[in-house]
């Protein structure tokens, strides 16, 4: 999308890149040859940034701005950052998903991260915490904002603070579905396809949730193109 403006400018050399290229190249041999994936893909980033400088100068680089931003969500983050993140999700999302459907009359009880409903145990792990999908719906959340060019940052910003309590309800709303068909059709049924099924369907309900969400921001802001 950024390449025809990319292209008329104007060549102009910026030789502050090479402080950029040079230690993504180091960055870049050293994440690959010890395996560390932090290192290895992070690399690109000011990489494609630094040869940008060298060719278009501050003006390519501000042209290319989100698309370098964007590509942060392939770096993989801290496993010690997710693992804090992801136990405290899937202990807030039990504990919900619990009380809710205690409240709802079925007879299920919590021990930690472990749901029990009748005579079946279900662990909520970590796939069922919403890491995935949060980082998931805000990577196309920056996405689907960019595409739309909204010119009120109120808007934005909206539609940014929606996503994390969208992708956390999607999946206590998951693990309630998962709950209901291991108490009603068994074990198999909610280990099996239901399972997979399960969170593909919930992650679209999520993505659609915060697109009805913007249509109606839309009816109070108006757009500018």
């Amino acid at each position: 999308r950024e390449l025809p403006r990319l292209v008329a400018l104007p060549d102009c050399s910026v030789q502050w890149g090479w402080l950029l290229i040079l230690p993504a190249l180091f960055c870049y041999v050293v994440g690959r040859s010890q395996q560390i994936w932090l290192f290895e893909l992070g690399a690109f980033i000011p990489l494609l940034a630094g040869i940008t400088l060298l060719h278009k100068g501050w003006a390519g680089l501000r042209v290319l701005s989100f698309p370098l931003f964007f590509m942060l969500f392939i770096i993989p983050l801290p496993g010690f950052f997710v693992d804090a993140l992801t136990n405290g999700l899937k202990q807030n999302i039990s504990a919900i998903a619990e009380n809710t459907l205690y409240a709802l009359g079925y007879p299920v009880a919590r021990s930690g991260v472990t749901l029990t409903v009748g005579q079946y145990q279900l662990l909520v792990a970590d796939a069922c915490s919403g890491i995935n999908s949060l980082f998931s719906l805000f990577a196309l959340g920056l996405f689907y904002l960019y595409l739309q060019n909204y010119a009120s940052k109120l808007r934005n910003l909206l539609l940014l603070l929606a996503i994390a309590p969208v992708a956390i309800l999607a999946n206590i709303i998951r693990v309630m579905v998962l709950v209901l068909v291991t108490y009603y059709f068994g074990d198999e049924a909610g280990q099996g396809f239901v399972h997979s099924l399960a969170g593909m369907l919930l992650f679209i309900v999520a993505l659609t949730t915060l697109l009805i969400f913007d249509v109606l921001l839309g009816l109070l802001f108006v757009r500018e193109k």
